[in-house]
Parts: structure tokens; C-alpha cells; sequence
């Protein structure tokens, strides 16, 4: 009788695929980052530093709702992230290791990005403190930090764009997911990373953004309706299966 060799690795022929889980927490990803975006759009004005000043000090406290939905965002993606990674495992153990460290980094930039969101406010509500600024350099200041928020938001995003590059290969390579949706995470994949490079993703936004989201979407969507094809998913997960996938 043939045994497994020593180190490898498999979930229990009888476990059950975190599908509908995994897609549970990126549909709340996908609500909480819609509020985010709200509750900023409805206070960064770009281009006009007094007015985003203005409309940041008269909404704090909505302003610190925006961080609140800006952690539960990542804290959902960490979630879906080990979720995804016991569902791929079977496909691949090494690529399904290797999307989450690439979904962390991701977290890690979103992390230290919600750091950044708080220091206009925090600039502005010590302005009394900060007298050697004049209020409109401090007005200013308090943009260019939202500014550079974007941009340390626009470095994860690039990190979860070689992360769906991962995933949907993962995806086509399974015998679980249509093949269709692999092929939409990789070209939304590749169509966020130019937000590595500001002046080219400035160029291509909103639409490249669109085409990445298209798959998300899809994605989200069909495990929560579908879920996956729970037979192949424990065919692919048995002793055989994690062998085949084994680099």
C-alpha cells in the first residue's frame, strides 16, 4: 500500500470548502470599501485645500467612521485571504501560499494607508498647537497627506493585482470554478497594476479599475449563489489530488 510522502500536506478528504464563507466576507469588503469611498468623496475635494479643510473640521466624527470602515475592510480581505488560501490549496499549495504573502503585503500598505487617512484631521484639529504654520499652509498640508494616503493605498491595490494574477490561475487550474472567471481575475489582475505607476494609472482610471472589479464581482457573486462544485473541490483536496498539485 502506497503512503503520502513525508511533508506533504492535504485537507481532510471530508472537510468542506470555505466557499460561501469567503464569499460572504468579500461581499462586506466590497460594502465597507463603498463606504469608504463615500464618506470621502463626500469630504476630500481635490484641487481646494480650504474646502476639504472646511468640510473635514465641520465632519470629524464621520470622518473617523470613514477609518472605521477602512479597518473592517482590511480585516474582511485578511479573512478572505486564508479562506481563498484552504480553498486553492488543493490546486496548488505553493501559488496558493504564495497569493496570500501577496494579499498580506497588501494588507500591511492598506494598514499603514489607514495611518495616513487620520493625519489631516489630526493636522487640522492642532492647529491651535501649531503655530509657526499659517492656515493655509496647514490647509495644504492636510491635502498632501490625504495625497499620500492615495498613494499608499494605490501600492496595495498593486499588490492585490499580482494576488488576483495568482488567484484566478488558480481558478482556471481548478476543476471546482468556471475557467471564465480565472481568466477575468488575471485581466483585472493586470489592469491594476499600472496603479504602480501614478501618471499611467491616472491615464486608465476609472476603467481599468472597472475591468478589475468586473471579476471581483463575478467572483463574489458566484460563491455566494453557487458556491463550488464540492465534489471536485474534495477530488482535487484527497491524497492524489495534492500530490498532482505539488510543485
Amino acid at each position: 500500500m502506497k503512503t503520502a510522502a513525508v511533508g506533504t500536506m492535504h485537507p481532510k478528504v471530508g472537510a468542506s470548502p470555505p466557499a460561501r464563507i469567503a464569499g460572504l466576507f468579500y461581499l462586506l469588503a466590497f460594502l465597507f470599501n463603498g463606504g469608504l469611498l463615500y464618506i470621502r468623496g463626500g469630504l476630500v475635494i481635490s484641487g481646494d485645500a480650504a474646502a476639504t479643510a472646511s468640510n473635514i473640521l465641520a465632519h470629524a466624527s464621520r470622518f473617523w467612521l470613514g477609518l472605521t470602515c477602512y479597518l473592517i475592510l482590511i480585516a474582511c480581505h485578511i479573512t478572505v485571504t486564508a479562506l481563498f488560501y484552504e480553498l486553492f490549496k488543493p490546486v496548488h499549495r505553493s501559488v496558493s501560499l504564495l497569493a496570500a504573502f501577496l494579499s498580506l503585503m497588501g494588507c500591511a500598505a492598506a494598514t499603514f494607508s489607514s495611518l495616513l487617512y487620520t493625519t489631516p484631521l489630526l493636522v487640522l484639529q492642532e492647529a491651535p498647537n501649531l503655530g509657526a504654520f499659517k492656515p493655509e499652509q496647514l490647509q495644504a498640508l492636510a491635502l498632501l497627506l490625504d495625497k499620500l494616503n492615495l498613494r499608499a493605498s494605490n501600492i496595495g491595490s498593486a499588490f492585490f493585482g499580482f494576488y488576483f494574477l495568482l488567484i484566478g490561475y488558480l481558478v482556471f487550474r481548478s476543476a471546482f470554478l468556471p475557467r471564465i472567471m480565472g481568466v477575468l481575475l488575471m485581466f483585472g489582475g493586470v489592469c491594476m497594476l499600472p496603479l504602480l505607476y501614478p501618471p499611467l494609472a491616472g491615464s486608465l482610471r476609472p476603467y481599468n479599475l472597472a475591468v478589475a472589479l468586473l471579476g471581483e464581482v463575478a467572483l463574489t457573486l458566484w460563491l455566494l449563489a453557487r458556491g463550488v462544485n464540492v465534489a471536485r473541490w474534495k477530488e482535487q483536496a484527497g491524497p492524489h489530488g495534492a500530490q498532482r498539485a505539488a510543485p
